[in-house]
Order: C-alpha cells, then structure tokens, then sequence
C-alpha cells in the first residue's frame, strides 16, 4: 500500500491542473516559457538554498549531472507542451501528453529501474490510463499538429520521470534544492534561445505577468510532491496516479475555457478513481 505517496501524487495534481490551465489561457512560446521558468527559480531559490544549507547532504558532481540532465528533458518537454497549447485544445493535447507518459513510463522503468510492479499496480494503472486517453477528442481542423506536440510531450515525461525516478533514489540532497537545480539548468539552457526575442520576453511580463508568477509558482511545487513520492513508491505507482490532474485539466478546459464536455469525462473520472483504489491496495 502506498498510501502517503498517493496522497502527495493527488495533492500535486490539483497544482499541475492549475498551472495547465493558467498556461494555456496565457498562450506564449519560449518567452513566456522562459519567463515562468525564470519566475520559478527566482520565487523557490530562498527554500532551494535553505534545504541545501540545513539538511544533512551535499551537492557532489554527480547530483549536479542529474540536474543539469533532467533540466535539458524539462525544458524540451515545456517549449513542446507550449507549442502544442499554441495549436490545439487543453482539453486534447493535456490528456494525451499525460496519458501517453505513464503509458511509456512504466515499462521503461522495468528495463532501466528493474521495476517488478504487482499485479494490482498494472491493473490501476491500465485503467486510468485507458480512461485519460479516453478523454483525447477529435482535434479540431487545422489542429492536427498538436497531436504530434502532444505524443512528443508524453514520450519527454516517461524519459524524465524515469530519469528523476533514479535521481531521488542517489542524490544526497533534499529534492526541493534537486528541482531547483533542474529549473535553474533549464532556464539557463533555454536563454539564448529566449533572449533573442527580448521585446517578446519583455511582452509575456508586461501582459501576462500573473500567469508568469503563478506558473512559477505551482509547477514547481507539483513536482516537486512528486519526486517525494517517487521516494516512497516506484514508478508504476507514481506515473500513472499524478496523471488525475487531466480529468481535473479536461473539466476546467469545459468549466473555464469553454471546450467541448460530456458524459465520457464522468466515466473517465469515475475510471480513474478506480483506478487509483487499486494502485493503493
């Protein structure tokens, strides 16, 4: 049973939700990716530093490589989840991104983790997995396109999520001061790229700058609960519960943003409740 790892996981999935829909109503591109990536490390840097200074570890070569690769995947996976909101609905590119994730995630942690998972743990993640990609619509026309960002993305989330899997299991740091870390390694690795449109870095500040803030401030606290339940439980267990966040992403899409919603999300939901009963058992 992995009750306090799932209770982490349903926690961050309520932020991960929120910074979703906060992205996709501000629309963007690198810059206004680059510009909440910046916001966040500025906004956790005093609790990054704090974990690094009080706690019991050190920040070695090794734990340094881990961040600086982890930043690369997230901030490939921010831009291509951007570019995908840019041509497609939250409501389409959200559940299939997060579906496609554990569906990769969790035999991938099998051949590099060495992950056995139980029977129960394939079947509950089996069924909220069926029931996210359950969600995905038909694209609108035009919007094809955004498929392919999103299944892009969700091969980007099982590489990383594999990836901190292993991180958190050989770092000698608090993960708070890990993802800071990442964020800092993906910002700086995205600058140039940003920089070279300063007046549109300077635009999603002075018209967005909410939605900059409060990206910066959600994302990184969604994963960062997660990597402490990685801690606690393996991947086939993490991976496919953080992914109720969607049926939360696609009712917001319907509620707030005005995307097509019907009685196939109640089932969704009520699948992946399920789901989660038997990931905890």
């Amino acid at each position: 049973m992995h009750v306090d790892a799932l209770a982490l996981v349903l926690t961050a999935a309520g932020a991960h939700a929120g910074w979703n829909l906060i992205a996709k109503r501000a629309g963007g591109g690198v810059a206004f990716v680059w510009s909440y990536g910046t916001a966040g490390v500025v906004l956790w840097m005093p609790l990054g530093i704090a974990a690094l200074v009080l706690g019991s570890g050190r920040l070695d070569a090794a734990t340094c490589v881990l961040m600086v690769g982890s930043g690369i995947l997230h901030g490939a996976y921010f831009v291509l989840l951007q570019r995908g909101y840019a041509t497609g609905d939250l409501s389409v590119v959200y559940p299939l991104a997060r579906g496609t994730g554990p569906l990769l995630a969790v035999p991938l942690a099998a051949v590099v983790l060495d992950e056995r998972p139980s029977v129960l743990a394939v079947a509950g993640g089996a069924v909220i997995v069926a029931a996210i990609l359950s969600l995905v619509g038909r694209p609108r026309a035009g919007a094809r396109a955004a498929v392919g960002f999103a299944l892009a993305t969700g091969a980007l989330i099982a590489v990383y999520t594999v990836w901190d899997a292993y991180a958190v299991d050989t770092i000698d740091v608090s993960v708070i001061t890990y993802f800071w870390g990442v964020q800092l390694s993906s910002t700086l690795l995205l600058a140039p790229l940003a920089l070279r449109r300063s007046d549109a870095v300077r635009a999603a500040w002075r018209n967005s700058r909410k939605a900059v803030l409060g990206v910066g401030l959600l994302g990184p606290l969604a994963y960062v609960l997660v990597l402490w339940a990685l801690q606690l439980a393996p991947v086939s267990v993490v991976a496919p519960a953080r992914e109720v966040s969607i049926v939360l992403g696609a009712a917001l899409g319907a509620w707030l943003l005005g995307e097509p919603a019907g009685a196939r999300r109640v089932a969704a939901a009520i699948a992946v409740v399920a789901g989660i009963a038997l990931l905890a058992l």
